[in-house]
């Protein structure tokens, strides 16, 4: 394994920009889901809830796996100051700044459409640092401090001080085993097997254990290491493996495709076996096996396709984190708005999504992108001084 000679992998950057239009489409569609949530429409549809739990059960999955790879590349770059400095800048400064600023008109907008409060957001702005938010409790209080969505980055700050003593040994002295690791996977079929860990936990974990019962984006947290570490395992410079998977793409797809249908049969007849009961092995395994096929097989034609580098790419991929941050926070103001017309509610929909996708885009590239406080408050790395920025151009431009 060379870690001396790193290429970008454009892969990777494709499916980080992909993957959060996934999540922003996702979250588009709760408004009209079965399930409740912050605001929704007076009509909610069964389809959409089928929408909604077919994409739950891959899409954070595959953001995990994504983050587990980027962390491969990310320990490459420096010691350990590095590698936390970067994490502290990139995760937890735009997740205590959402928690503290915008998350509030989440909950805001959740409590006023709940009839929980009533008022303007100005006079429930004091009240917003009253107790902890806790979406199945209104009474235990409003402070997100996991930012609403933004627990994505909580977890994942979470998961790379935790694990960073395990990856940096597998990536420098321990790297004979996670070749050998990455041999046995690459075998016919056998990386199927990393869903074996996440069958297991599913079917003996005690579903009141924190690890498992803090599930947002319909997993547990103890479910998205499996992934995380997986996507490390994956990436990790093993082209046997990284072979076997564009390989066996076509195959995840029909595969996952099955399972995930069997999967939301089971789930929306509200087939639920009890703890421990054998049955629950078999529930169990179709659920994570689809979900863990639909992530190779997406990662397998993006590896197989999603090759080239792209101005659109580069600047997306800037732009991912902040139009991550703000996206659920801006959906939920229009859609507040939106939801309440006389309209058909497809044409809701059609409305809430591009007017969100353009605020959004507009708040990053006219304020957020050009300010290197914002930046900063964004996780986003610094623009270089004037000189040095014109000098770069010039000799770009030469």
């Amino acid at each position: 394994m060379d870690t001396k000679n790193i290429q970008r992998r454009y892969d990777l950057d494709w499916l980080r920009v992909l993957a959060i239009l996934m999540v922003f489409i996702y979250h588009s569609s709760r408004f009209f889901n079965l399930e409740g949530w912050h605001v929704k429409n007076s009509v909610t549809y069964f389809g959409v809830e089928v929408w909604n739990g077919f994409a739950t059960n891959w899409m954070m999955p595959l953001i995990f796996v994504i983050s587990g790879a980027s962390i491969f590349y990310a320990l490459g770059k420096g010691g350990i100051g590095k590698f936390l400095k970067d994490k502290v800048l990139r995760l937890l400064v735009p997740l205590l700044v959402g928690a503290f600023t915008h998350a509030s008109l989440q909950v805001y907008l959740e409590r006023i459409t709940h009839g929980q409060f009533t008022g303007s957001y100005f006079e429930f702005l004091p009240f917003y640092f009253q107790g902890v938010y806790d979406d199945g409790d209104p009474t235990a209080g409003n402070f997100a401090f996991h930012g609403m969505h933004l627990w994505y980055l909580l977890f994942l700050f979470l998961f790379s001080l935790v694990f960073y003593p395990l990856l940096r040994w597998l990536r420098g002295g321990g790297r004979s085993l996670l070749a050998k690791l990455g041999d046995f996977l690459a075998l016919p079929a056998a990386v199927y097997l990393l869903a074996l860990p996440i069958i297991l936990l599913l079917r003996f974990m005690d579903p009141n254990n924190p690890l498992r019962d803090i599930d947002p984006g319909g997993w547990g947290m103890a479910m998205y290491m499996c992934f995380f570490l997986a996507g490390f395992v994956i990436f990790s410079h093993h082209e046997r493996l990284q072979a076997s998977i564009r390989r066996l793409r076509w195959l995840s797809l029909g595969l996952g495709l099955v399972l995930l249908t069997a999967h939301l049969l089971f789930d929306f007849q509200a087939i639920r076996p009890a703890f421990g009961a054998l049955s629950g092995l078999l529930m169990s395994a179709i659920e994570a096996m689809a979900a863990w096929a639909i992530i190779l097989a997406i990662v397998g034609f993006a590896m197989r396709h999603l090759t080239s580098h792209t101005p659109f790419l580069s600047y997306s991929n800037e732009a991912v984190l902040p139009f991550y941050i703000l996206h659920q926070t801006v959906l939920l103001n229009v859609g507040y708005f939106v939801v309440q017309w006389q309209v058909p509610d497809l044409l809701k929909w059609l409305v809430i999504v591009p007017t969100s996708f353009a605020i959004i885009m507009g708040i990053y590239e006219y304020l957020v992108r050009r300010n290197n406080i914002l930046r900063f408050l964004f996780g986003m790395k610094l623009l270089p001084a004037r000189p040095v920025q014109e000098a770069r151009q010039a000799l770009q431009a030469g």
